[in-house]
């Protein structure tokens, strides 16, 4: 088939004809069900928001056997007895490797005062981490209460 396309009336005659071609090309099933309605479609697809906690919350929370507690202050200047990770504030997606696989893993963060264990929370759950929870306050909040740090 030729088709001329120097004029409008023949663009828009050349347009149909190659649409409906393409249409006689597909199979007669009904392909409506291969659209997906716009109200099917999840629009809410942000981040789980990290839950920020004070000191008697967050020891509730990383005394569960299942959570793993991590330390982001740099510089080191202690930890929460019960911590089982190391990693700095701004490291967290570059040491993503020490994290666990499963992004369901319960997670607990915390740092000196609450600013870089913020900024982890966030990062964890951009990264996919379905239940965070960080010290507000931090280790400083953490020792007002009563409670200790410990050093290594």
């Amino acid at each position: 088939m030729l088709l001329r396309l120097g004029t409008r009336g023949h663009v828009a005659t050349a347009g149909c004809v190659v649409v409906l071609m393409m249409a006689g090309c597909g199979s007669s099933a009904d392909t409506t069900s291969l659209v997906t309605p716009p109200s099917a479609v999840p629009t809410d697809t942000a981040a789980p928001e990290p839950h920020s906690v004070g000191p008697q919350q967050f020891g509730d929370a990383i005394a569960a056997p299942d959570r793993v507690t991590i330390n982001v202050h740099v510089p080191y200047e202690g930890d929460i007895a019960g911590t089982d990770l190391t990693i700095p504030f701004d490291q967290i997606e570059a040491q993503i490797d020490k994290l666990p696989i499963l992004r369901s893993t319960p997670l607990a963060v915390y740092c000196r005062t609450g600013r870089m264990s913020l900024i982890a929370a966030r990062t964890l759950a951009d990264l996919g981490y379905q239940d965070v929870v960080e010290l507000a306050g931090g280790m400083q909040a953490w020792q007002q209460s009563g409670r200790t740090l410990i050093w290594r």
